[in-house]
């Protein structure tokens, strides 16, 4: 009665566990097949009990588990493809008591997916020798304490990692491995929860670890915990020196001046101009204008022509920095603020900038809280660290970017009208490429020059069709959805070839591109001159223009600034395109 017992949760164990687990005797015929393997191979285990190693035509590498077999040494971590699947295989001698090999399992680890950095000790009941073969297998450390918090396992990683013996952990309290914080495994046996990327240090060496430890409850009942143990150490060292590398990256001087923006239309024309005004002074700096048409390139430009040229620029993209982190990065933190917490604290970007210009982009994206804590170094030039009270004095001339429409955001309650105010002392609009299509042909041959370079293409010519595509299409994604383009046409090009060509251009631009000018055009009564051959693209495209002028003007009652801003583009560049076209 017991045996069947032991043999019915035996084989219950290895029916809910993750991993697929193959097993032979001393004669090579299959004892265990469970789930997982019957996932794996496609197999039925009905079909492979009881027979030989030899029937399975799908077990991964059959003739290592039989090496194993014969010869009593493991094998582990053994990558395997199987399939679409990636996994990793160990296989194992099965011994007696006696020390005697009576067969051998391969232990197969689906790999494919793997998101998190440990796997789950499963199911603690009587396979007390297969599991302490799969725990033998792993780098990670692992321990498991029983439901009154004493250790009752460790695998040889645990050792290597914190320094610490069998005789030192083994029906000890579990605290008694931590040197630094609180012992998660009471932790767990007290809440029940699930407790994840708990930093710590353990053993006589205090190594830094990261653990994870989960509950074992069978059949809802708390019967101990399992930690899984990673040894970050190193992590640690590198981390610092990421840490250092950044920082001197921050300190680097803006790279791009005015005459890195491209372009002799009017609208950016215009831009620039304010841009170059608002570089005598030390006001902050707005830019405006959807993603994607070149905000970052005017911060560097006015920080290159400032008074505070050779001081830092640093740059801070205020999504790309998680929303826990972005107050500690941006006003730096003092010693102990947080778990983690670099020793002697941490500047942040604004005294990194100091004497400098910081770029602050997507700022319409921060939370609330952050916008006053903000507005406050606006305000008064001081910043607080986290977990400080000193205030530091800060020296910082802030140019802010943003894409989002701020007055909508105000009047949502997403965003504060007194740092609105504080931000927007000198506007600037940086125009959409739709506004300035004058400039796509030298942005192009800019762009080709450019890329040809990172593609080793040598480009002589661009087919004036190419032009008029271009010209056609609206760009929603600006100029940087003009550079993804015109790098998939270089791609597309053969190696010998020089001149780009229409059948080079992506068919999604060519159709969307004809589409938009057809749709454009058909608003419009016909020019009376449609019938003639010689009429081209150009004229097409001025009267097109003309007529659009002339509806939007008639929509806002000939309010020019009302027209400007349907339009999307500047006053001033209304007033150039109506003296163009007769309408002043």
């Amino acid at each position: 009665m017991q045996g069947k017992f032991i043999h019915d949760t035996f084989k219950e164990i290895l029916n809910t566990i993750n991993d697929a687990v193959i097993a032979i005797n001393k004669t090579s015929t299959v004892i265990v097949f469970n789930n997982e393997a019957e996932k794996i191979t496609g197999l039925k285990a009905a079909n492979m009990l009881g027979k030989p190693l030899s029937n399975i035509v799908c077990v991964p590498s059959p003739q290592v588990l039989q090496t194993v077999l014969e010869t009593g040494s493991p094998s582990l971590n053994q990558q395997l493809l199987i399939g679409n699947l990636t996994a990793v295989a160990n296989y194992i001698p099965l011994i007696d008591r006696q020390g005697k090999t009576t067969g051998a399992a391969a232990i197969i680890t689906d790999v494919t997916s793997l998101s998190n950095l440990e796997r789950q000790v499963i199911e603690l009941k009587e396979t007390r020798s297969l599991l302490e073969a799969i725990l033998y297998a792993t780098e990670d450390a692992i321990t498991v304490v029983n439901e009154k918090g004493n250790g009752i396992l460790i695998n040889p990683a645990y050792t290597k990692i914190t320094g610490l013996t069998e005789a030192d952990v083994i029906n000890k309290p579990a605290s008694v491995a931590v040197t630094e914080g609180e012992s998660m495994h009471l932790k767990v046996l007290q809440t029940r929860q699930l407790v994840r990327g708990v930093r710590l240090k353990m053993g006589p060496a205090k190594k830094e670890v990261v653990v994870n430890v989960a509950p074992i409850i069978m059949d809802g009942i708390l019967r101990g915990s399992v930690g899984v143990i990673h040894d970050i150490s190193e992590i640690m060292h590198l981390s610092e020196e990421l840490a250092n590398v950044k920082k001197l990256i921050r300190h680097l001087q803006a790279k791009y001046t005015f005459d890195d923006i491209i372009g002799e239309s009017e609208p950016i024309k215009a831009a620039i101009a304010q841009a170059r005004h608002a570089s005598d002074t030390p006001a902050t700096v707005l830019l405006r204008g959807e993603s994607g048409t070149g905000k970052e390139l005017f911060a560097h430009a006015i920080h290159n022509v400032s008074g505070r040229s050779k001081g830092p620029f640093v740059r801070v993209n205020c999504v790309a920095i998680a929303e826990s982190l972005l107050e500690s990065e941006l006003f730096g933190y003092e010693e102990g603020a947080f778990t983690g917490a670099t020793r002697g604290g941490k500047k942040g970007y604004f005294e990194d900038a100091s004497d400098g210009t910081i770029f602050l982009d997507e700022i319409g994206d921060i939370n609330l809280a952050l916008q006053a804590k903000l507005l406050r170094v606006l305000q008064e030039k001081e910043i607080i660290r986290v977990g400080g009270t000193r205030p530091i004095p800060v020296n910082v001339r802030v140019i802010a970017a943003t894409n989002a429409n701020l007055e909508q955001r105000i009047s949502e309650g997403t965003f504060r009208e007194d740092l609105y105010y504080r931000l927007n002392v000198v506007p600037i609009f940086v125009p959409p490429l739709r506004v300035r299509k004058d400039d796509i042909p030298l942005l192009t041959a800019h762009l080709v020059k450019k890329l040809e370079h990172e593609y080793k293409r040598k480009i002589s010519k661009i087919s004036p069709a190419v032009f008029k595509i271009f010209m056609n299409y609206d760009w929603p994604g600006n100029i940087r959805e003009l550079e993804n383009f015109i790098g998939r046409t270089i791609i597309k090009m053969d190696k010998n070839e020089e001149i780009i060509q229409t059948r080079h251009v992506p068919e999604f631009l060519i159709k969307r591109s004809t589409t938009q000018l057809y749709n454009t055009i058909s608003r419009f009564p016909k020019p009376a001159t449609e019938g003639r051959q010689e009429e081209n693209l150009s004229n097409i495209l001025d009267m097109t223009e003309k007529n659009i002028l002339l509806e939007t003007l008639q929509k806002t009652n000939g309010n020019k600034t009302k027209a400007a801003n349907l339009l999307g583009i500047a006053v001033r560049s209304l007033y150039y395109k109506m003296e163009k076209h007769g309408l002043a």
